[in-house]
C-alpha cells in the first residue's frame, strides 16, 4: 500500500514538473498544482495570470452547484486584476514581483473583503464590508487575486456549515456529509481543485476540521502572532486570544509563505506577537522527536483513525526519527479544559452577538425553530441555551484552571524545540449531514483544547479510507515552532500523497487518477 502510494506520488511530481516546463495538455493540470508553483508560472510567462483566473472560475462555476461553497463572488473583478497583473509583469523582473503574483484564491466571509458581504452566517446581519481585514490586505499585497468568499456556519460556531442565508455546504467527497467547519467551504472550494488555497479562522478547530474532512491541509498558526483585525464575529476579553487566522491548501507547500504573509502586529489588534518565525526548510528533520501519545480521551476515536496516526509514527520510525509512545496525562480532558477557558474568557456571550436590535431569547427562539419560525439554526440556538448554565465556573472551574496550567506545563516540557506530537483530528471521517449535532464535545477534545493552550497546529491529509473518505492526522508543537509542524506536514505529503482530488473535480490526469 504505501508503495503504491509513493509511486502515485512521483507521478503527481513528474507531471508537475512537465506543467512547469510548459507541457499543458489540458488546462485542468493547472488545478492540481500549488499557488507557488502557479505563481512561477505567471511570471517566468508560461501562461497569464488571466487565463489561470479563467481556469479557476470555470472551476468554481462547474463544482459550486454541487458544493455551494462560494456564496458570494467577484470574478469580473477579479479577471480585471489579472489582466493589470499581466501588464505589470511584463515590465518586471519576475525575482521582483511579489511571491503570488496574479495567483487566484478564496477567503472566508467572515473575514472582512471590501465590497462584498460579511454576516458571519447571522440571518439579521446584512452587512457589507467597507475595508479588507488586515489578513486579507497582506494576501492581497503579495499578489493574490481573491475569487470570491466562502460559507461558514452561523456566528463561524459550529462543524456543520449552515446558516440561513447561504444554506448548506456539501464534502466535495460525498455530498450527503459536511465539508466540517466552521471553514467548510474554504475546505470545499479548495478540495475540488477550485482555488489553490484561501484563509479560514480558528477558535476551537475551523480550520482544521474542514482541512481534515476534505483532505486538505490546514494550519492553526500559534496564538497571537496573526492580526484578527476584520474579522467577524470576534470574542471579547481574553477569548479573542483564542482566535486566529490561518492558511488552508492543497499543498503543503503553501502554509508557511501564506504564515509569513499574515502574522506579525498591524498596530490594531492590541493582542497580536511580534515573532520572527523560522524556516521549515532549515529544520533538519532527523532532528526532529515525534510523539504519538496513548490517546485516553472521554470520547471514542475510530481505530481507522487511530491507525492512520500510527502508521504516520511508524513512517518517521523507519527513517530514523525519534518516536515516542507514552501517555500524557490530563489529555484526556482536554474538552472540559476548553470549554472551562472559553466560557471564563469571553466578556460577550454569543446570544448577545445573535441580538437583533438588543432582543434575542434562546429559549423562545427555539420555540420558534420547533415550529418553523426561527431565522437562526439549531446548532447555534442550542448552544445559546447551553450558555445559560454555568456548568463550567465557580469551584469546579478552579479545578480545570489548574489541569490546564499542568498539562501546558507538561506539553511544553515534553515537546521542547524540537518536537511535535501526533493526534487525531476528529473522533471519525466526515460525519453525514445533521449527525454533528450529537457532537458537540468533539471539536474541545480534538482541535480546540490547543486554542487554549496556543499550540501551533497543521492537520495533513493521509489518503482515502474504506469509506471513500479523507483521512488525515494533526501535528502540534510549542508556541512559536509553526516550522516545525509544517516541515511534518511536507514530509506526510511526500510520503503519504497529499490531497487526491475528488471525483466531483473531474481533474485526471493519464498518470495521476483517483484510485
Amino acid at each position: 500500500m504505501e508503495k503504491k502510494k509513493r509511486k502515485k506520488s512521483q507521478q503527481r511530481v513528474q507531471i508537475e514538473q512537465k506543467i512547469l516546463e510548459g507541457e499543458i495538455q489540458d488546462e485542468k493540470d493547472i488545478l492540481l498544482l500549488s499557488g507557488l508553483q502557479i505563481a512561477r508560472m505567471i511570471k517566468n510567462g508560461k501562461i497569464s495570470s488571466q487565463r489561470v483566473v479563467e481556469i479557476h472560475i470555470k472551476q468554481i462555476k462547474k463544482v459550486n452547484r454541487f458544493l455551494n461553497a462560494v456564496v458570494a463572488e467577484r470574478f469580473e473583478l477579479a479577471l480585471e486584476e489579472a489582466k493589470k497583473a499581466d501588464e505589470a509583469r511584463k515590465q518586471a523582473k519576475p525575482e521582483n514581483l511579489p511571491i503570488y503574483w496574479g495567483v487566484p484564491c478564496t477567503v472566508k466571509e467572515t473575514l472582512f473583503l471590501k465590497g462584498m458581504p460579511n454576516t458571519g452566517g447571522v440571518y439579521y446581519r446584512r452587512y457589507i464590508a467597507d475595508e479588507d481585514a488586515t489578513a486579507v490586505e497582506r494576501l492581497k499585497s503579495a499578489g493574490c487575486i481573491i475569487l470570491g468568499i466562502t460559507n461558514s456556519p452561523e456566528l463561524a460556531m459550529w462543524i456543520e456549515c449552515y446558516n440561513t442565508i447561504y444554506g448548506r455546504t456539501n464534502n466535495p467527497y460525498d455530498l450527503r456529509r459536511t465539508p466540517g467547519g466552521s471553514s467548510g467551504g474554504e475546505g470545499a472550494i479548495i478540495s475540488s481543485g477550485a482555488s489553490p488555497f484561501g484563509l479560514g479562522s480558528d477558535i476551537g478547530g475551523s480550520i482544521r476540521i474542514p482541512a481534515f474532512f476534505c483532505g486538505i491541509f490546514g494550519h492553526k498558526p500559534s496564538a497571537q502572532i496573526v492580526p484578527t483585525t476584520g474579522h467577524w464575529p470576534a470574542p471579547k476579553g481574553d477569548a479573542l486570544k483564542f482566535l486566529t487566522i490561518g492558511p488552508l491548501a492543497k499543498r503543503a507547500e503553501d502554509l508557511f509563505p501564506l504564515l509569513k504573509i499574515i502574522s506579525g502586529p498591524d498596530g490594531k489588534d492590541k493582542n497580536c506577537k511580534e515573532i520572527e518565525l523560522k524556516e521549515p526548510d532549515n529544520v533538519k528533520l532527523s532532528s526532529v522527536r515525534i510523539i504519538s501519545p496513548l490517546y485516553e480521551g472521554f470520547l471514542p476515536v475510530s481505530r481507522e483513525i487511530l491507525f492512520a496516526q500510527k502508521r504516520v509514527a511508524e513512517f518517521f520510525k523507519t527513517i530514523g526519527l525519534k518516536v515516542e509512545q507514552k501517555k500524557i496525562p490530563f489529555l484526556k480532558s482536554a474538552f472540559e479544559i476548553y470549554f472551562t477557558m472559553m466560557e471564563n474568557a469571553s466578556e460577550i456571550t454569543l446570544s448577545e452577538l445573535m441580538e437583533k436590535d438588543g432582543n434575542f431569547s434562546p429559549f423562545l427562539e427555539l420555540f420558534r425553530w420547533i415550529f418553523g419560525r426561527s431565522r437562526h439554526t439549531l446548532p447555534l440556538i442550542i448552544l445559546c441555551v447551553l450558555e445559560q448554565f454555568p456548568f463550567f465556573k465557580g469551584k469546579r472551574a478552579e479545578k480545570i484552571f489548574k489541569l490546564y496550567e499542568e498539562l501546558k506545563r507538561i506539553l511544553t516540557e515534553e515537546m521542547g524545540d524540537d518536537g511535535v506530537m501526533l493526534y487525531p483530528p476528529f473522533s471519525s471521517t466526515a460525519p453525514p449531514h445533521y449527525l454533528p449535532i450529537f457532537r458537540l464535545l468533539d471539536p474541545g477534545q480534538f482541535t480546540g483544547i490547543f486554542n487554549v493552550l496556543g499550540f501551533p497546529s497543521t492537520c495533513a491529509p493521509l489518503g482515502i479510507g474504506r469509506n471513500g473518505l479523507p483521512l488525515g492526522v494533526q501535528i502540534v508543537g510549542s508556541w512559536g515552532n509553526d516550522h516545525l509542524t509544517i516541515r511534518v506536514a511536507n514530509e506526510i505529503e511526500r510520503a503519504f500523497g497529499g490531497w487526491i482530488p475528488p471525483k466531483i473535480s473531474s481533474i485526471t490526469h493519464s498518470t495521476y487518477e483517483q484510485k
